[in-house]
């Protein structure tokens, strides 16, 4: 089997290359994918695959039944793209202004679409059934919650997920066992003083001064209170208030995000934040408003569906072509959603090019070695018809 997958991949290499610049090309803002979904509708459905589009608002998906008895493996990829002026020198550079794929969307929706060409061709050979997810609003953390909600995962058994790396290799996988990335969750804290004159602050109480001493004291809780082995990260990332050069403020808003690996941890974050932030106001005759928003948890890889990524990409390019990855990503990933309904795993996907410099994730200047293609559609392809036959 992995032989007639790497032909065909090979075969169509040409073309999934062209499918990937019209995607980079045309890049569309979490939300916003209309042209993006129906270009891979009419992709998937010129490979005999039952589609369904508008799931999630701008969602697409693509069914390979071929037994209903059988188990049902999902492949999730996502569309969106950032709001980003792309600088590189690519011919195929963004035609919309200030819109780029800098994330690598462009090449997750490919290798979708590129699996789903190969299984459809192969699907005598799978006892079990394939929902390809085709995802929007990853980028603003929203879309797979949009997509769980209109049951896509109903009768899901399993599911896989891919993201593209560029401090990994072309031609090479990474894999992780265990937390892939951090729970991230918003924050937003509003300190209220009262304002007086900036001559004489002991007859007011100052908000920023205030705000001031919960940023210090929420930075070193963190170190003397949390269990070192369960890494956390907060960080404020914009505040406001004051009235005027000389009145004491009587208000301060900041929100900022709140990261964290351990699932105790994530799920005690609120009230810890709340109880300090309430201390500190206390001691300076102070009020507080603490707004904590849940985004998405930690993405747990599987066990068993790790391994099978793992030996289809041993068999597939041989063990030199693994990185196993020993640290998780404090980043997030709204695949995670998908794992509350069903086990899953997600890989990386080396993009790195060996004779340029490789920009980081989100940077104008991103590029892929679109050699990397190939080497994903067919490990993504493989796992799945391990996954119905180990």
């Amino acid at each position: 089997m992995i032989n007639e997958i790497k032909t065909l991949a090979e075969h169509l290499a040409p073309r999934l290359i062209e499918i990937r610049r019209h995607i980079h090309a045309h890049p569309e803002l979490s939300g916003q994918e209309y042209q993006t979904a129906a270009y891979v509708a009419g992709v998937l459905s010129s490979c005999g695959l039952q589609v369904k589009e508008s799931v999630g608002k701008t969602g697409v998906i693509g069914e390979l039944f071929n037994n209903s008895d059988g188990k049902t493996l999902a492949i999730r990829t996502d569309m969106d793209a950032l709001p980003i002026t792309e600088l590189t020198n690519l011919d195929f550079v963004s035609c919309n202004p200030g819109v780029m794929h800098a994330c690598g969307h462009d090449v997750h929706t490919t290798l979708g679409l590129g699996t789903a060409m190969i299984l459809s061709q192969l699907s005598d050979s799978l006892p079990g059934n394939i929902r390809f997810i085709f995802q929007p609003a990853e980028e603003i953390a929203q879309g797979a919650r949009w997509m769980v909600d209109e049951g896509v995962m109903d009768g899901v058994d399993g599911i896989f997920g891919v993201h593209v790396f560029p401090s990994i290799p072309a031609r090479t996988v990474g894999i992780r066992y265990g937390a892939l990335t951090a729970a991230a969750d918003e924050l937003e804290i509003i300190i209220r003083g009262e304002s007086g004159h900036g001559a004489r602050p002991h007859q007011a109480i100052d908000a920023i001064w205030i705000a001031a001493q919960v940023i210090t004291t929420l930075q070193q809780a963190i170190s003397r209170t949390q269990n070192p082995l369960h890494p956390m990260v907060l960080s404020i990332g914009k505040i406001e208030g004051g009235r005027a050069f000389n009145v004491i403020a009587d208000q301060v808003r900041m929100s900022g995000t709140v990261r964290s690996l351990h699932p105790d941890t994530h799920q005690n974050l609120p009230e810890w934040i709340e109880n300090l932030v309430n201390s500190v106001c206390q001691t300076y005759n102070a009020k507080c408003e603490v707004n904590y928003r849940r985004g998405v948890p930690s993405v747990q890889n599987d066990l068993n569906l790790t391994k099978i990524l793992e030996s289809a990409c041993q068999e597939a390019w041989g063990r030199e072509s693994i990185k196993i990855i020993d640290e998780p990503s404090l980043g997030a990933e709204d695949f995670s959603v998908y794992l509350d309904k069903a086990n899953g795993s997600m890989f990386r996907l080396g993009i790195g090019k060996s004779e340029t410099k490789n920009y980081p994730l989100h940077h104008p200047k991103f590029e892929v070695d679109e050699a990397a293609i190939v080497t994903g559609v067919v490990t993504l392809a493989y796992a799945a018809y391990k996954y119905f036959t180990v």
